[in-house]
């Protein structure tokens, strides 16, 4: 049974860090690119960063510099360090992988 599965997130000052974890299990992870997307308040989901099998990555443009994703095919798990926090960073974040999503954790930005 294919999961993903997220966490990590919760309530953090504005300039603050976090870092997001998503574990996957049941489909061979290393052969698969990963990404991670987010939906704020009554906004349209929006893609944020991708790794590939080989390790490079792709960032969403407005969010390059301040997030990073990186893997760690020993333990299935997919990371998204994220740095200078802001208040419109508020959202749930999902990652996606083989074409399945997690249930998403809550990050919150406010002072």
């Amino acid at each position: 049974q294919v999961q993903l599965v997220e966490s990590g997130g919760g309530l953090v000052q504005p300039g603050g860090s976090l870092r997001l974890s998503c574990v996957a299990s049941g489909f061979t992870f290393s052969r698969y690119g990963i990404n991670w997307y987010r939906r704020a308040p009554g906004k349209e989901r929006e893609w944020v960063a991708r790794i590939n099998v080989s390790g490079s990555t792709v960032y969403a443009d407005s969010l390059k510099g301040r997030f990073t994703i990186s893997r760690d095919n020993s333990t299935n798990t997919v990371y998204l360090q994220m740095n200078s926090l802001k208040p419109e960073d508020t959202a749930v974040y999902y990652c996606n992988g083989f074409s399945r999503w997690g249930q998403g954790t809550q990050v919150t930005v406010s002072s």
